[in-house]
């Protein structure tokens, strides 16, 4: 049985203004993780996902690829303890 973990990331790349948040909303939402997104104004995207073990390293996989007109250039694993909240949202940037 696997546990559950809680990351928090910054993407990088071409990742704004390509409909990253609501794609990974639902890749995220999909495999029922809770966590949320959003823009950052220094053209990252930020996201915290939590679940079980396995579905949380899939999605990190997910993440470095992005949607069709994405270009990801990294994905940054940050230090945080971050709420991941009850489910997966789109919050507003900062």
């Amino acid at each position: 049985m696997s546990g559950t973990s809680t990351v928090h990331i910054l993407i990088h790349g071409r990742v704004q203004g390509v409909g990253f948040r609501y794609w990974l909303a639902g890749q995220a939402q999909d495999r029922g993780l809770t966590g949320w997104v959003r823009n950052r104004q220094n053209g990252a995207v930020e996201a915290v996902f939590c679940g079980r073990d396995t579905v949380v390293k899939d999605m990190l996989t997910v993440c470095s690829i992005g949607p069709r007109l994405a270009q990801v250039r990294q994905v940054e694993l940050l230090q945080s303890d971050s709420d991941a909240g009850e489910a997966f949202e789109i919050l507003p940037s900062i």
